[in-house]
């Protein structure tokens, strides 16, 4: 049985780090890592390949191979995954779908899907595999739990050309304790984190090692801290011994909710494995919005001392955002570009709400008669799938206020001088100087600092850190180079 693993193409957007992705010579951000688990599911007998859209493209000669085509997608691929269906149609190949798009809505490609893996794979994937042996496989299968992930296998790192990607991506949870009203984590992954045994997390590392990778890991959990006792107790301590005896060849980041900031032991075994950026939801200075979209984790705190503190402590801290909440008024977009500014929060991700589909909201706005469409699943395009309580003009109007203005040089450049002010570098052992790092700050140096029209902060940056803070050189140029990617993404929404 021939398999191809398809995993669809992203849009430009914020997060593609498409015009950052072209200074180190690298065609996507991650792999997927997703597919990769899957095939490490299948039977090891059958002939399998991963076509990542991201990376290469998809070929006739591809789909005549083939017996069956997996893909796994989030709403975002949307468009790129309409492509894939129609040409393997084409060739009257097989598919098999699965994937956060697919679990929350398969109901819209019910005409065009053969058969529908739903959920974690590790629960529906084997009797989907049982029933194809028999002949008998049926339309959809949907999970009614979720699965003991501590047997999940090692990735095939092997069916993909790691120099093609930025970074490699590993999970060691799934599952967040929280429960924001917009967010369908605890839909697709529910509310108790699901956790790998150190000794997983271990292997997963070393198989990374074997490969050649050296350089950045993200730990793609949904809330790397949903269960704190066991982080600090093994797992930490687990990859702070191998880190060592490797002379730390990675760099690790991940996602995390604000209460990171109440537990300094569990911050300083993270930062000493190797841990060095948190993405964490901040959402809004506005309190009410924050408890009406049940993020109660983030009230009752100054939540801009929370991120001063954890930079301080050695993590850049990379922020979501969202405007459109009821209770934002027109003042909210001043608030969102005063707190940013103040933050130092380099990489702040701002959107408009949007409402994915089974999620709280998704339920509360339809009982309210205010869904308008579909979600494109991308918050940063402009569009709005629901009635919001400010006028929906003001609402986008405000946003791109918002976008046209962090990510003007000016403010931009401020806020990198802001960060590294604040922030206390981890000390490494080692340091692993590659040639796409070299690369790009070459390339740098010709286009930020000669071409663009940010070349007169590139070089008050450059000399500033250079002269006064010369160890955050590397991070100053790599944070330049996102700010470049971040102008020229949110110039492609502002002409919406």
């Amino acid at each position: 049985m021939k398999i191809l693993l398809i995993y669809p193409k992203y849009p430009e957007t914020f997060w593609s780090f498409k015009y950052a992705l072209k200074f180190i010579g690298k065609k996507a951000a991650f792999p997927p890592l997703g597919l990769l688990t899957v095939a490490a599911l299948l039977p090891g007998e059958w002939p399998k390949r991963i076509i990542d859209l991201n990376v290469k493209k998809l070929k006739d000669k591809d789909l005549r191979w083939a017996d069956y085509v997996f893909i796994s997608a989030m709403i975002v691929q949307r468009d790129s995954v309409k492509d894939i269906i129609r040409r393997c149609k084409k060739f009257g190949t097989k598919i098999v779908a699965g994937g956060p798009l697919f679990t929350t809505g398969y109901e819209e490609f019910k005409q065009e899907i053969d058969y529908f893996v739903l959920g974690e794979a590790e629960i529906t994937l084997p009797i989907f595999l049982k029933d194809l042996d028999k002949g008998c496989p049926k339309k959809d299968y949907i999970p009614n739990s979720y699965p003991d992930i501590t047997k999940t296998p090692i990735p095939i790192w092997e069916l993909i050309n790691l120099k093609n990607y930025a970074s490699m991506n590993i999970q060691y949870s799934r599952g967040c304790p929280f429960n924001c009203e917009f967010c369908d984590i605890t839909t697709l992954n529910g509310r108790i984190p699901r956790t790998k045994t150190k000794e997983q997390v271990l292997a997963e590392l070393e198989s990374l090692y074997k490969q050649g990778w050296r350089g950045s890991v993200f730990f793609v959990d949904d809330n790397f801290i949903g269960n704190k006792a066991k982080l600090k107790e093994e797992i930490l301590p687990a990859i702070i011994q191998w880190m060592e005896e490797k002379r730390y060849p990675f760099s690790f980041n991940t996602e995390v909710s604000i209460n990171l900031v109440d537990d300094e032991e569990l911050m300083n075994l993270m930062v000493k494995a190797g841990f060095d950026t948190v993405f964490i939801g901040i959402e809004t200075p506005n309190e009410k919005s924050l408890v009406e979209c049940a993020k109660f984790q983030n009230t009752n705190r100054n939540l801009l001392e929370s991120v001063k503190k954890i930079q301080r402590y050695g993590f850049q801290v990379q922020g979501g955002f969202i405007v459109g909440f009821d209770n934002d008024t027109p003042s909210i977009f001043e608030r969102q570009v005063n707190f940013i500014q103040r933050s130092g929060i380099v990489t702040a991700m701002v959107g408009v709400l949007g409402v994915l589909p089974k999620t709280r909201l998704y339920q509360r706005l339809k009982k309210e008669n205010r869904l308008l469409k579909t979600t494109s699943g991308d918050n940063t395009d402009c569009s709005v799938n629901f009635i919001p309580k400010m006028e929906t003009e003001t609402l986008i109007n405000g946003y791109k206020r918002i976008l046209e203005t962090i990510y003007s040089p000016k403010n931009y450049y401020e806020r990198i001088k802001t960060f590294l002010k604040n922030y206390n570098l981890p000390k490494k052992e080692i340091f692993y100087l590659q040639l796409p790092q070299l690369k790009a700050f070459l390339k740098s140096i010709w286009l930020l600092g000669i071409k663009e029209r940010e070349r007169c902060h590139y070089w008050k940056l450059f000399f500033w850190v250079l002269f006064r803070q010369p160890k955050f050189f590397p991070l100053a140029i790599t944070l330049s180079i996102y700010g470049f990617h971040f102008r020229k993404t949110s110039e492609k929404y502002l002409s919406f």
